[in-house]
């Protein structure tokens, strides 16, 4: 059975109507047009206005189009379904077509709306004729008709546009621009809503219109939106008679505008009043039927977008409230650096996403960033974001390295019951030392800015996002040493920052560099620059925004360190530590003696890692006394000492520990209960 025969099935019985024999007698043709299936039944007749042959017309409205222009299609769909939502049983139009070869044809139709005992309409059962002569013979009707046309393309184009509005602000502003044409020849627009039980008056008209002691008013009060929102129906003021004698408290205060008539509508939403129009003309003379129903079908087009502005913009407050309040609620004071952090939240309602920022004090002038982005939009999003935001902040402030820090977030969040994963970055900073030890977790690369302005991307090697590191067992994040000197800035961003409609990532990165590179030289400035970017290219994504800036070095605080855990097999992590060492040395005042401090704590840090069965785990710092000493220890799980021996001539083993005694002004070992602790000093001098 085919889909035809099918859908058919679900038709009324006497389907289609059969038409007085005296429509077809008067050239007139019919058509039944069954509202649930879709289909209609058009008559030999009906057909012939069409210039349609039967084999050519499978039941289908659309089939028609092949013959009526667009435009006028549109304008007919937007005439029945009018009818079909007011009530009407029953509409007309004249409209244009195009014959089978090509001249054009004037068509009129009219339409019959039966509706079931509910009042919902089931079925139209109507007419359509040649009207091309008719219309030729009347050149007025003519004119009418393009003039109808007209004011409903108007209304059609202003709900349209209302379509795309998201707050009410946008609805004010398509109803003041929108095709021109001064909506439909007024001079300008107020509009009031309702808040509280008075109406607040959003939009005030043109230059010098604004009556003092409006901007709140009561519905009881003898002002003309009042009055529509009283009685929930419209008032069309025909003169400037007519005016000053309805509303004598207000005609004073407007009548030098020159308003000749004006039409206030009532806005309503769900059968309730949520505000009110007013049109105001200087150059017309009351209105037509025509124009009453085009001005009430607009209204309600506006009362529409209103109802779905206000919902949005509260749907946004509320999930914007949530996400901020999930947010660190200030940025700490941080002893030599200047931070400073921005949120923009998304633009669409209570879709916010994940993002967050985090700066974590820490220790011997320590500080910790985060920058992360939950996946997701909604608030399922939000409220993992802020567990996940509090556990990274407790491991580190619990004094985790920053490889630990990211590896049990992540099997935190993959023991939490969501099937959601995150991107992100810790950032360790010694402000000291400018020593940046940085963990990378699916995130977008950092940037950063030089004391000159000008900006790069800093390559961090990474792990899985978290959550999925804990799933597949790959836990061990690689620790990236970066020197951030002072004046220089440390950029760390989410995805929002950086996506461009039809762009790829890397190109987005590549003008956030350039931005940074020309941005303010104000970190509080250059923060809202970049989220004004956001806005102006009309990004829809949230974006989480942390700028650290590290002032000047410090002089090292008693007990202040850098600790670096180097693991067996690992490379990676062996030159890392010792660009720690380097950069710290050269921080601290004892640049004289960088080589003998880096070789001698690699000399330390090898001998733990070949002697014993685990890794090892270097710290370095200085120590303040009667002369000022820098320290280097080696910690390894070996209880074994080691011991200094002579390699010989030809040995090589055995040179480590007799090469730090060269080195250093002090070396010793000291047992840390299951392990043990291999250090050495240097003297250096004092700090300026």
């Amino acid at each position: 059975m085919d889909d035809r025969v099918t859908r058919a099935l679900s038709l009324p019985d006497d389907w289609p109507a059969h038409p007085d024999l005296s429509l077809a007698l008067n050239r007139m043709g019919s058509f039944d047009w069954d509202l649930d299936s879709g289909l209609m039944h058009m008559d030999q007749a009906a057909l012939d206005v069409f210039d349609m042959r039967a084999d050519e017309y499978d039941d289908k409205p659309t089939t028609l189009a092949a013959r009526v222009p667009p435009d006028e299609s549109m304008r007919l769909d937007a005439m029945v379904t009018q009818a079909l939502k007011s009530g009407r049983n029953n509409y007309g139009a004249y409209f244009r077509m195009v014959r089978r070869d090509g001249t054009p044809q004037w068509t009129h139709t009219q339409g019959f709306v039966r509706r079931d005992a509910t009042g919902r309409p089931r079925r139209i059962i109507g007419i359509i004729r040649d009207a091309t002569q008719e219309l030729a013979e009347s050149t007025a009707r003519r004119e009418l008709d393009e003039e109808r046309r007209r004011q409903t393309s108007l209304v059609d184009a202003t709900t349209a546009a209302l379509a795309h509005a998201r707050t009410v602000k946008d609805v004010i502003d398509v109803l003041k621009n929108s095709q021109g044409l001064a909506h439909l020849g007024a001079t300008s627009l107020v509009m009031g809503l309702i808040e509280a039980g008075r109406i607040h008056l959003v939009a005030d008209g043109p230059e010098g219109a604004f009556v003092p002691g409006t901007r709140y008013t009561r519905t009881d009060e003898q002002y003309p939106m009042s009055e529509v929102v009283r009685t929930l129906g419209p008032r069309f003021i025909e003169s400037a008679e007519d005016f000053a004698a309805s509303y004598p408290v207000l005609w004073p205060h407007i009548s030098h505008l020159g308003i000749t008539c004006a039409a206030y509508l009532p806005l309503i939403a769900q059968a309730r009043p949520i505000g009110a129009l007013g049109l105001l003309y200087s150059d017309k003379n009351g209105f037509t039927g025509d124009e009453r129903n085009l001005l009430l079908a607009l209204g309600s087009s506006i009362a529409q977008s209103l109802q779905r502005a206000m919902l949005y913009e509260q749907e946004h407050d509320l999930a914007e409230g949530l996400q901020q309040a999930m947010l660190p609620r200030r940025v700490p004071e941080v002893p030599g650096a200047e931070i400073a952090v921005r949120y923009r939240s998304a633009r669409l309602g209570r879709d916010i996403g994940g993002d967050w920022y985090d700066v974590i004090p820490l220790p011997g002038g320590r500080v910790g960033a985060v920058i992360g982005d939950v996946q997701g939009h909604d608030t399922h999003a939000a409220a993992v974001m802020g567990q996940l935001r509090i556990v990274l902040r407790a491991y580190a402030a619990e004094g985790h390295s920053p490889a630990t820090v990211m590896a049990r977030a992540s099997v935190f969040l993959h023991e939490l019951d969501t099937d959601r994963f995150a991107t992100c970055i810790y950032a360790e900073t010694d402000l000291t030392t400018g020593v940046v030890q940085m963990v990378r977790a699916g995130h977008v690369d950092p940037l950063v800015r030089d004391a000159d302005g000008s900006s790069r991307k800093v390559l961090v090697e990474g792990g899985l996002p978290l959550g999925l590191s804990a799933e597949f067992g790959r836990l061990e994040y690689p620790v990236s040493t970066v020197e951030l000197d002072p004046g220089q800035t440390m950029v760390l961003f989410t995805d929002g920052l950086v996506e461009l409609p039809g762009a790829d990532l890397d190109e987005g990165v590549h003008l956030l560099t350039a931005m940074i590179g020309n941005g303010p030289q104000d970190l509080q400035r250059l923060a809202d620059r970049l989220c004004a970017s956001v806005d102006e290219r009309g990004g829809e994504d949230d974006v989480a925004v942390l700028l650290l800036r590290r002032k000047a070095a410090h002089a090292p605080q008693p007990g202040g360190r850098l600790q670096q855990h180097v693991a067996q097999n690992d490379p990676e992590a062996l030159s890392s530590a010792r660009h720690m060492i380097r950069a710290a040395v050269r921080a601290w005042g004892a640049k004289g003696r960088a080589d003998e401090v880096e070789l001698a704590a690699d000399e330390l840090t090898t001998n733990a890692l070949m002697h014993t069965d685990g890794g090892a785990i270097v710290t370095i710092r200085v120590l303040t006394g009667p002369e000022r000493r820098l320290r280097v220890d080696v910690e390894d799980r070996s209880s074994a000492l080691p011991r200094r021996r002579d390699a010989g001539d030809a040995g090589v083993s055995g040179r480590g520990l007799m090469l730090v005694d060269r080195l250093a002004d002090a070396w010793g070992v000291e047992s840390r209960g299951t392990g043990k602790c291999v250090w050495c000093e240097f003297v250096i001098p004092p700090r300026d």
